[in-house]
C-alpha cells in the first residue's frame, strides 16, 4: 500500500501537467482544423495565445470560409481581430455575396466592419431591398392648403459607399425636402390629390441617394391626407394684427386729442384766472382814482347806470332770442 502513495502522486502530477500543456496548447481545435482542410500549425495557435488572441475565434470561422470555398490569410483574420473587428460576421457576409454573386472583397470588408456597420446586414440588403418609410411631411400648395404626406422609400445597400456613405436618416430629410418643394410648387392641393405620382417623379429625377450608402429604387405614397387652410389662417393673423395696429393708432390720436382738450381747458382756465384776477383789481383802480380826485362821484353814478343800462339791454336780447326759437319749432311742428 505505501509502494501506491508516489506512483498516484506521479499520475496526479502527470495529469496536472498535461491539463496545463492542453489548456495552454488548443490540440482538439488543431485536430478539428487539420480534418477541416485548414493548414494551420500547432505553433500558430501557440503563437495566438501569446499575443492574447482566442484561436477558437479564428479557426472557426476560417474553417466555414475554407468548408464555403474562400480562402482567407489566417494573418489578416488575426489582425482584424487585434483591431476590434467582427471575424464572424465578416465571414458570413463574404459568404452571402458569394452566393449572391455580389463583388465583396474582404479588404472593403473589413473596412466596413471596422467603419461601425453591420457588414452582414449590408450584404443582405443589397440583396434584398429595404423599405423605409417616413413619418408624415406638412407641405403647404400654392392655394395655401396643408397637405400631409407619408412615403415608403425603397433602397438597396450601395458596398462601394457603405464607407463613409450616409444612413437612413438623410435618405429621410431628403426625400422630406423633396416632398415640400413638390407639393409647395403645385399650383392647388387638387393636384397633388389628383396626381400623387406626381411626387414620386420628381422626388425620384433630383438624385437623393448621392452620397449615402443606399440606392433609392422606388418612392411610393403611402398615404395624403389634407391638413389645415393655412392660407386662410395667414390672412386672418395678418387681419387681426392690422386691426391691432389701427386700434393702436386710435388709441394714440385720442390721447393726443385728449391732451390737447385738457391744454386748452388749462389755457381757459388760465385766462379765467387772469380776467377774475384783473375784474378784482378794478374797484381797487375805482378807489384809487376816486382818492387822487381823478374819479368824480358823479361819473361813477354814470358808469354805473351805463353797465345797469347794458345789462337789461342783454337781458331783453336773450329773452327776444329764447322766443324766436320757441316760435321756429312751433312753426316746424305745424
Amino acid at each position: 500500500m505505501a509502494a501506491l502513495v508516489p506512483v498516484i502522486i506521479l499520475i496526479a502530477v502527470v495529469f496536472i501537467v498535461l491539463s496545463i500543456i492542453l489548456s495552454f496548447i488548443p490540440l482538439g481545435l488543431w485536430i478539428t482544423a487539420t480534418f477541416s482542410g485548414v493548414k494551420i500549425g500547432i505553433f500558430t495557435l501557440i503563437g495566438m495565445r501569446f499575443r492574447r488572441v482566442q484561436p477558437i475565434r479564428i479557426v472557426n470561422p476560417l474553417i466555414k470560409a475554407t468548408k464555403a470555398g474562400l480562402k482567407l490569410d489566417i494573418d489578416k483574420l488575426e489582425a482584424h481581430y487585434l483591431a476590434g473587428g467582427d471575424i464572424n460576421s465578416v465571414v458570413d457576409a463574404l459568404i452571402a455575396s458569394q452566393r449572391a454573386d455580389i463583388g465583396l472583397e474582404f479588404e472593403r470588408a473589413i473596412a466596413i466592419d471596422l467603419a461601425g456597420r453591420n457588414v452582414l446586414q449590408a450584404v443582405q440588403v443589397s440583396v434584398n431591398p429595404k423599405v423605409i418609410e417616413t413619418p408624415k411631411i406638412a407641405a403647404v400648395a400654392k392655394d395655401g392648403i396643408e397637405v400631409m404626406v407619408k412615403a415608403r422609400v425603397t433602397v438597396r445597400a450601395n458596398i462601394e459607399r457603405l464607407v463613409g456613405g450616409a444612413g437612413e436618416e438623410t435618405i429621410i430629410a431628403r426625400v422630406g425636402e423633396g416632398i415640400v418643394t413638390t407639393v409647395g410648387s403645385a399650383e392647388s392641393h387638387k393636384e397633388v390629390l389628383e396626381n400623387p405620382d406626381l411626387i414620386s417623379r420628381t422626388v425620384l429625377k433630383k438624385g437623393l441617394d448621392a452620397g449615402t450608402a443606399y440606392e433609392i429604387l422606388s418612392i411610393d405614397i403611402a398615404d395624403v391626407d389634407i391638413g389645415r387652410n393655412i392660407g386662410a389662417k395667414l390672412q386672418t393673423d395678418q387681419a387681426e394684427a392690422d386691426k391691432r395696429i389701427a386700434q393702436a393708432k386710435a388709441e394714440e390720436r385720442r390721447a393726443m386729442a385728449v391732451a390737447k382738450e385738457q391744454e386748452m381747458i388749462a389755457a381757459v382756465q388760465e385766462m379765467r384766472a387772469k380776467v377774475v384776477e384783473a375784474e378784482a383789481q378794478v374797484p381797487q383802480a375805482m378807489a384809487a382814482a376816486l382818492r387822487e380826485g381823478k374819479l368824480g362821484v358823479m361819473d361813477y353814478y354814470n358808469m354805473k347806470n351805463v353797465l345797469a343800462d347794458t345789462s337789461m339791454r342783454e337781458s331783453i336780447a336773450n329773452i327776444s332770442k329764447d322766443d324766436d326759437k320757441k316760435q321756429g319749432i312751433d312753426s316746424k311742428s305745424k
